[in-house]
């Protein structure tokens, strides 16, 4: 599974990957151990989580799974505190977790806006909150935003604005952890073969194949897979990028290509 970075570019350093149990997280766990880097899964589904360490495992790498609700401050200070633990130390970062609910605001209830914002943004505040001291000597960030980070959704009114909130989120941090050495970026995908796009199927009441046929009506004819948001993610990780922080990287086949 090549990526856009120099084989074994991670070599020695220690990742945490939250939503790591499938899709873009497990995509992407097994990637950056594949470049040689220390893998903890974080994700809710301990089990799945576990079978995402496992493929690590066998494939000769070193990884561990930490159930981790993203929304409790206790299980994102016990993430990175076992990661610490178990590998020495901590250099990467893909806060990756998230849910998306396809409603407008008229739809939506006030409480599946606050779990939207409490997994997509919450989160990725209480993760970075407690891996930034872990990063002394600098590290990465990477959060996973989406198109509809940067231009607005129908019937998707939560996630648009959650998402939103993290490219600026993103930009902040940058800001702010630069000076220590800590780069901070977003990823931000177009739709994607994982099981969050089989549920927005779901949500919206639409036909699986004809809702994927739908979303491959970009420039590149098809979905992304897994592996091309992973790819993309490893480059911010690696060295490869190291001028690189506070921007936003499309990984979208060409869907925002033609927004303003």
């Amino acid at each position: 599974m090549p990526s856009s970075a120099p084989p074994g570019a991670l070599r020695d350093r220690v990742a945490v990957v939250t939503g790591g149990a499938s899709g873009i997280g497990r995509a992407t766990a097994v990637l950056l151990a594949h470049e040689g880097a220390a893998v903890t899964v974080a994700d809710v589904d301990e089990t799945a989580g576990s079978e995402t360490a496992q493929l690590i495992a066998d494939a000769g790498g070193r990884a561990q799974c930490i159930p981790t609700d993203v929304t409790l401050e206790e299980d994102c200070r016990g993430a990175i505190a076992g990661t610490v633990s178990e590998f020495g130390r901590l250099d990467i970062l893909f806060n990756n977790a998230g849910i998306i609910r396809r409603t407008s605001i008229s739809n939506t209830t006030a409480d599946d806006w606050d779990r939207v914002m409490a997994i997509n943004v919450r989160g990725v505040f209480l993760m970075s909150k407690h891996a930034i001291p872990a990063m002394p000597t600098g590290g990465v960030i990477i959060n996973t935003s989406s198109g509809w980070g940067l231009v607005g959704g129908r019937d998707a009114a939560a996630y648009c604005a959650s998402k939103g909130a993290v490219v600026q989120l993103t930009r902040a941090m940058a800001l702010d952890h630069g000076p220590q050495g800590i780069r901070v970026n977003c990823v931000c995908p177009g739709d994607t073969d994982t099981p969050l796009l089989a549920s927005e199927a779901e949500q919206l009441g639409a036909e699986p194949s004809t809702f994927r046929a739908d979303a491959a009506r970009r420039p590149l004819g098809r979905i992304g897979a897994p592996d091309d948001i992973a790819r993309a993610v490893v480059y911010l990780a690696s060295d490869a990028s190291g001028f690189v922080t506070g921007t936003t990287l499309v990984v979208d086949g060409g869907g925002l290509a033609g927004s303003a």
